[in-house]
């Protein structure tokens, strides 16, 4: 895609993922509309990447009207809209019984009901060449353990991204899915809560992921998996569920040697 003046509106910016990708749209000469909860953070990165090419638009992605009057803003602002990346999640880790109903909802509304509301509300605003970007998860392909409504939230939301593409072909509007696995941010929160398994995959930075939605945005990759290795190695588990379950014990092996190793790199010296 030629950046030049294209517009481009990415929730949960203020860190991690959100924000590597709206670095790198500013640095190839797009403008970035900034949406997460923190005002203060996101006028600050607002400053950082200059204010004429960055704007922040507080918000709870949970927030139902703002998420719908949200594209209207960013076309009023920067006058047009060009892609749309629904980066936002949360998880609450933990077997289902151990958690709430509140959070189990707060998962699904924030990783799928806020992606299927702020795209159909940026619909009427996507012209030819428009293109959708929907960070999903490798927990999407293979469910996890004490993550079951994560896992099923990315699903789903793989899934809406996969038939949308199709519905939208004819309108010259592309949909694409990123499916990250561990990622060094501060999405983990309390380590101890996160499952082995979920360590036994070579970790990316921020920055990959954000290279690799930038590169769906470019080449209309109908999915990317970051790392491609354990894309396959999810893919091949989605499509047998049998050997996966023999694989997970000694995945989860070395996932826990994994996370030991993390934690151990990440306590002060």
């Amino acid at each position: 895609m030629d950046w030049k003046d294209k517009v481009a509106l990415v929730t949960g910016a203020s860190s991690g993922i959100g924000l590597a990708v709206a670095r790198q749209i500013v640095a190839r000469g797009g403008r970035v509309a900034l949406v997460a909860r923190t005002e203060e953070t996101l006028s600050r990165i607002a400053r950082e990447l200059g204010e004429d090419r960055a704007t922040s638009f507080p918000l709870d992605v949970t927030d139902d009207v703002a998420v719908a009057a949200l594209p209207k803003r960013v076309v009023a602002r920067f006058g047009r809209l060009d892609v749309v990346v629904n980066n936002a999640g949360v998880n609450h880790r933990g077997a289902l019984s151990e958690r709430t109903a509140d959070e189990l909802a707060q998962i699904v509304h924030t990783n799928l009901v806020a992606p299927i509301r702020l795209t159909h509300a940026a619909l009427p605003h996507l012209g030819r060449g428009s293109v959708i970007v929907n960070v999903a998860s490798l927990a999407g392909k293979v469910p996890v353990p004490h993550e079951a409504t994560y896992s099923a939230s990315k699903a789903g939301l793989r899934a809406f991204s996969r038939a949308l593409d199709v519905e939208l072909a004819s309108h010259g509007v592309r949909v694409s899915t990123v499916n990250p696995g561990p990622v060094v941010t501060g999405f983990f929160g309390d380590l101890a809560t996160v499952p082995d398994l979920a360590f036994s995959q070579p970790m990316s930075s921020a920055e990959q992921v954000a290279e690799a939605v930038l590169r769906a945005i470019d080449t209309g990759a109908l999915e990317i998996d970051v790392p491609a290795v354990s894309g396959k190695l999810a893919t091949l588990g989605y499509l047998s569920p049998r050997l996966f379950t023999a694989l997970r014990p000694a995945l989860a092996r070395r996932g826990a040697k994994n996370k030991a190793a993390y934690i151990a790199k990440r306590r002060p010296a």
